[in-house]
């Protein structure tokens, strides 16, 4: 059991906070820029990339915005989170594209049109003026293989709706999108279970 801090502890922390509050503060009110549309990138090599792509998804869909899910590379998998994301259909459009990975089609005009097909998909979205967050699971993986015009799809991006906030998922975001995101936020692995011989487990993976 920790002892009673004395009275001149208490006043040193209270101080160190009042200073901390007061620069916070600051720092807020600093900020002049409300309700922009943001083009937010979720890379690197470490796990949990779609998971909080996923995660920022259902904090808007608590605030009741209509979203949309456009997945490039993964299939019609019976994943989790879109089971779950099935219950709120009257508020989600949610579209798996993909073929599975890259290594397991080995056909590069396949995945081609298949990337082709979920970009179509997503610029349908991103048209919709009723859609607020759009998530593009994997974009970064099919811009990575060529899949899709680098050039074309920042410009898009960038071009936006004002009100339209984008997530895009996947490692190896290029540095041109890197470069037009308002937030970039890079997966950093330090630990994996996959190392330690556990296999890919419901609700954890899928």
């Amino acid at each position: 059991m920790s002892e009673a801090l004395d009275e001149a502890s208490i006043r040193r922390h209270r101080d160190k906070m009042r200073k901390r509050k007061a620069a916070q503060d600051a720092e807020v009110t600093s900020k002049s820029i409300s309700g922009k549309g943001l083009l937010i990138v979720h890379t690197g090599s470490g796990k949990g990339k779609s998971t909080a792509a996923f995660g920022l998804l259902l904090r808007a869909l608590g605030h009741g915005w209509r979203c949309g899910v456009v997945q490039f590379i993964k299939g019609a998998w019976d994943t989790g989170e879109s089971n779950a994301v099935r219950r709120f259909d009257d508020l989600v459009d949610w579209h798996s594209m993909g073929e599975g990975f890259t290594w397991e089609t080995q056909d590069r005009a396949r995945d081609m049109a298949a990337a082709g097909a979920a970009w179509a998909k997503a610029l349908e979205l991103m048209a919709d003026p009723a859609i607020r967050l759009l998530v593009l699971d994997e974009l970064n993986i099919a811009l990575r293989y060529d899949y899709l015009p680098l050039d074309e799809v920042v410009a898009a991006l960038k071009a936006r709706r004002p009100d339209l906030h984008i997530v895009a998922t996947g490692r190896n975001a290029k540095p041109q999108l890197i470069e037009a995101a308002d937030l970039v936020t890079e997966m950093t692995p330090v630990k994996h279970h996959f190392a330690a011989g556990v296999k890919a487990q419901q609700g954890i993976e899928f």
